[in-house]
Protein backbone atom coordinates (compact mmCIF):
# COMPACT_ATOMS: atom_id res chain seq x y z
CA UNK A 1 0.00 0.00 0.00
CA UNK A 2 1.72 3.37 -0.44
CA UNK A 3 0.00 6.04 1.68
CA UNK A 4 0.45 9.98 -0.27
CA UNK A 5 0.34 13.33 1.92
CA UNK A 6 -0.34 16.08 -0.29
CA UNK A 7 0.49 19.52 1.69
CA UNK A 8 -0.48 22.76 0.03
CA UNK A 9 2.85 25.31 0.46
CA UNK A 10 2.16 27.90 2.95
CA UNK A 11 0.74 31.83 2.64
CA UNK A 12 2.78 34.39 0.36
CA UNK A 13 1.36 37.94 -0.29
CA UNK A 14 -0.26 36.59 -3.32
CA UNK A 15 -2.18 34.56 -1.44
CA UNK A 16 -3.17 37.56 1.15
CA UNK A 17 -3.80 39.62 -2.61
CA UNK A 18 -5.90 37.85 -4.07
CA UNK A 19 -3.55 37.62 -6.96
CA UNK A 20 -1.71 34.90 -9.59
CA UNK A 21 1.15 33.46 -7.70
CA UNK A 22 4.82 34.22 -9.18
CA UNK A 23 7.74 32.21 -7.69
CA UNK A 24 7.81 34.22 -4.78
CA UNK A 25 8.42 33.23 -1.00
CA UNK A 26 6.34 32.61 1.87
CA UNK A 27 5.60 35.25 4.72
CA UNK A 28 6.97 35.47 7.72
CA UNK A 29 3.60 33.97 9.53
CA UNK A 30 3.74 30.96 6.93
CA UNK A 31 6.51 30.17 8.17
CA UNK A 32 5.60 29.62 11.32
CA UNK A 33 2.47 28.29 10.66
CA UNK A 34 4.89 25.65 8.52
CA UNK A 35 6.49 25.04 11.52
CA UNK A 36 3.99 24.52 14.55
CA UNK A 37 2.54 21.62 11.64
CA UNK A 38 5.63 19.48 11.30
CA UNK A 39 4.85 17.54 14.60
CA UNK A 40 1.44 16.28 12.85
CA UNK A 41 3.62 15.31 10.33
CA UNK A 42 4.07 11.09 10.13
CA UNK A 43 7.89 9.26 9.11
CA UNK A 44 7.77 9.74 5.06
CA UNK A 45 10.03 7.41 2.73
CA UNK A 46 9.95 9.80 0.16
CA UNK A 47 9.54 13.70 0.29
CA UNK A 48 8.45 15.44 -2.97
CA UNK A 49 8.18 18.89 -3.84
CA UNK A 50 7.26 21.39 -6.78
CA UNK A 51 10.40 23.46 -7.75
CA UNK A 52 8.61 27.22 -6.55
CA UNK A 53 10.33 28.60 -3.97
CA UNK A 54 7.72 28.86 -1.73
CA UNK A 55 6.88 25.01 -1.59
CA UNK A 56 10.47 24.62 -1.34
CA UNK A 57 10.45 26.84 1.75
CA UNK A 58 7.41 24.91 2.73
CA UNK A 59 9.47 22.04 3.08
CA UNK A 60 12.82 23.22 4.63
CA UNK A 61 10.40 24.60 7.20
CA UNK A 62 8.74 21.19 7.70
CA UNK A 63 12.22 19.95 8.49
CA UNK A 64 12.23 17.85 4.87
CA UNK A 65 14.33 16.82 2.32
CA UNK A 66 12.19 17.10 -0.84
CA UNK A 67 13.29 15.60 -4.48
CA UNK A 68 12.07 18.22 -6.51
CA UNK A 69 9.60 17.75 -9.49
CA UNK A 70 8.20 19.54 -11.99
CA UNK A 71 4.93 17.60 -12.49
CA UNK A 72 4.38 19.06 -9.32
CA UNK A 73 4.96 22.68 -10.29
CA UNK A 74 1.66 25.11 -9.69
CA UNK A 75 0.05 26.02 -12.94
CA UNK A 76 1.81 28.64 -15.37
CA UNK A 77 -0.12 31.69 -15.33
CA UNK A 78 1.20 32.77 -18.20
CA UNK A 79 0.77 36.74 -18.99
CA UNK A 80 -1.39 36.60 -15.56
CA UNK A 81 1.43 35.75 -13.49
CA UNK A 82 1.95 38.65 -10.51
CA UNK A 83 -1.23 40.56 -11.54
CA UNK A 84 -4.95 40.65 -8.75
CA UNK A 85 -7.86 38.20 -10.14
CA UNK A 86 -9.69 42.00 -9.68
CA UNK A 87 -7.20 43.46 -12.32
CA UNK A 88 -7.78 40.60 -14.82
CA UNK A 89 -11.49 40.38 -14.30
CA UNK A 90 -11.25 44.55 -15.33
CA UNK A 91 -9.16 44.04 -17.82
CA UNK A 92 -9.80 40.88 -20.10
CA UNK A 93 -13.58 39.45 -18.33
CA UNK A 94 -14.30 37.28 -21.50
CA UNK A 95 -10.53 35.79 -21.13
CA UNK A 96 -10.82 34.98 -17.21
CA UNK A 97 -14.38 33.57 -17.93
CA UNK A 98 -13.64 31.59 -20.41
CA UNK A 99 -10.48 30.12 -18.35
CA UNK A 100 -12.67 28.97 -15.35
CA UNK A 101 -15.48 27.79 -17.63
CA UNK A 102 -13.56 25.38 -20.11
CA UNK A 103 -10.79 23.58 -18.37
CA UNK A 104 -9.00 23.15 -21.43
CA UNK A 105 -8.51 26.67 -22.21
CA UNK A 106 -5.37 28.85 -21.49
CA UNK A 107 -6.10 32.67 -23.04
CA UNK A 108 -3.30 33.44 -20.58
CA UNK A 109 -0.79 31.96 -22.80
CA UNK A 110 -0.29 29.60 -20.15
CA UNK A 111 -1.47 25.90 -18.96
CA UNK A 112 -5.13 25.11 -19.08
CA UNK A 113 -6.29 23.42 -15.77
CA UNK A 114 -7.30 20.36 -18.24
CA UNK A 115 -3.26 20.06 -18.58
CA UNK A 116 -2.76 20.38 -15.15
CA UNK A 117 -4.63 17.53 -14.74
CA UNK A 118 -3.23 15.65 -16.71
CA UNK A 119 0.18 16.33 -15.52
CA UNK A 120 -0.66 15.41 -11.96
CA UNK A 121 -2.73 12.44 -13.03
CA UNK A 122 0.20 11.40 -14.68
CA UNK A 123 2.34 11.78 -11.51
CA UNK A 124 0.34 9.76 -9.44
CA UNK A 125 -0.05 7.19 -11.85
CA UNK A 126 3.97 7.09 -11.72
CA UNK A 127 3.56 7.04 -7.67
CA UNK A 128 0.58 4.35 -7.39
CA UNK A 129 2.85 1.24 -6.61
CA UNK A 130 5.71 3.00 -4.81
CA UNK A 131 5.01 1.81 -1.55
CA UNK A 132 5.08 3.23 1.90
CA UNK A 133 4.48 6.85 2.44
CA UNK A 134 4.77 9.63 0.39
CA UNK A 135 4.22 13.51 1.05
CA UNK A 136 3.86 15.89 -1.72
CA UNK A 137 4.42 19.58 -1.01
CA UNK A 138 2.80 21.30 -3.85
CA UNK A 139 -0.16 23.76 -4.92
CA UNK A 140 -3.70 24.36 -4.83
CA UNK A 141 -4.19 23.57 -8.51
CA UNK A 142 -2.25 20.35 -8.43
CA UNK A 143 -4.06 19.27 -5.44
CA UNK A 144 -7.73 20.15 -6.59
CA UNK A 145 -6.16 18.31 -9.72
CA UNK A 146 -5.19 15.32 -7.50
CA UNK A 147 -8.53 14.95 -5.92
CA UNK A 148 -10.51 15.14 -9.47
CA UNK A 149 -8.61 12.05 -10.54
CA UNK A 150 -9.10 9.96 -7.76
CA UNK A 151 -12.69 10.78 -7.66
CA UNK A 152 -12.43 10.23 -11.63
CA UNK A 153 -14.81 14.24 -11.39
CA UNK A 154 -15.25 15.80 -14.43
CA UNK A 155 -12.11 18.97 -14.93
CA UNK A 156 -15.34 21.04 -14.76
CA UNK A 157 -15.21 20.20 -11.63
CA UNK A 158 -12.06 22.17 -10.48
CA UNK A 159 -12.71 25.01 -8.83
CA UNK A 160 -15.26 23.36 -6.54
CA UNK A 161 -12.27 22.29 -3.77
CA UNK A 162 -10.72 25.08 -1.60
CA UNK A 163 -7.29 24.55 -0.80
CA UNK A 164 -5.80 26.93 1.68
CA UNK A 165 -2.33 27.10 2.06
CA UNK A 166 -0.66 24.30 4.64
CA UNK A 167 -4.25 22.28 4.27
CA UNK A 168 -3.29 18.53 4.34
CA UNK A 169 -4.98 15.87 2.21
CA UNK A 170 -4.34 12.19 2.56
CA UNK A 171 -4.85 9.14 -0.27
CA UNK A 172 -3.81 6.07 -0.54
CA UNK A 173 -3.32 3.55 -3.12
CA UNK A 174 -3.90 -0.76 -3.05
CA UNK A 175 -1.57 -0.66 -6.16
CA UNK A 176 -4.35 -0.16 -8.76
CA UNK A 177 -6.25 3.32 -7.58
CA UNK A 178 -6.03 6.13 -5.44
CA UNK A 179 -8.47 6.71 -2.63
CA UNK A 180 -8.80 9.94 -0.49
CA UNK A 181 -8.51 9.48 3.24
CA UNK A 182 -10.22 11.37 5.93
CA UNK A 183 -8.63 11.54 9.24
CA UNK A 184 -10.48 10.73 12.33
CA UNK A 185 -9.66 12.71 15.85
CA UNK A 186 -7.48 9.86 17.68
CA UNK A 187 -9.31 8.44 20.73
Amino acid sequence: MTRLTWICHGSTAANREARFPKDEPLNDKAMIATQAIAPRLRRADRVFSSPTLRARQTADALGLQAELSDALGDCDFGRWAGRSIAAIQQAEPENLTAWMARPEEAPHGGEAIAVVCTRVNAWMHERMQDGGHIVAITHAAVIRAAIINTLHAPVSSFWIADIEPLAVVHMTSNGSRWSLRVEGAAV
